[in-house]
């Protein structure tokens, strides 16, 4: 899948699509509590396994039992397709 960059339409609907998820400086958001390092590691390796099938990669940090994620295209210099499609494929792992 290419990359698209989102409309500011498209970007403006993002709220309703990913609830979960904020916009901050340009970049979708969302902080994840687990019961402990081993299940926020877990989920980790899922995402990745998303991600490497996408060729989108997060920007995502692990302390013990949280993650943080931001998503951007840099190639697109902002949202695209791809933010979406991960934050959605992200959104699923979780449901």
């Amino acid at each position: 899948m290419a990359a698209q960059p989102l409309s500011p339409a498209e970007i403006n609907q993002l709220p309703q699509q990913l609830p979960a998820w904020t916009l901050l400086e340009g970049k979708l958001r969302r902080e994840l509590k687990f019961s402990d390092f081993s299940e926020a590691f877990g989920f980790m390796a899922r995402v990745a396994l998303a991600a490497e099938k996408l060729d989108h990669h997060p920007e995502w940090s692990n302390v013990w039992n949280r993650v943080s994620i931001s998503l951007t295209t840099h190639d697109t210099g902002g949202l695209s397709n791809l933010d979406l499609a991960l934050a959605q494929r992200i959104d699923a792992l979780l449901g």
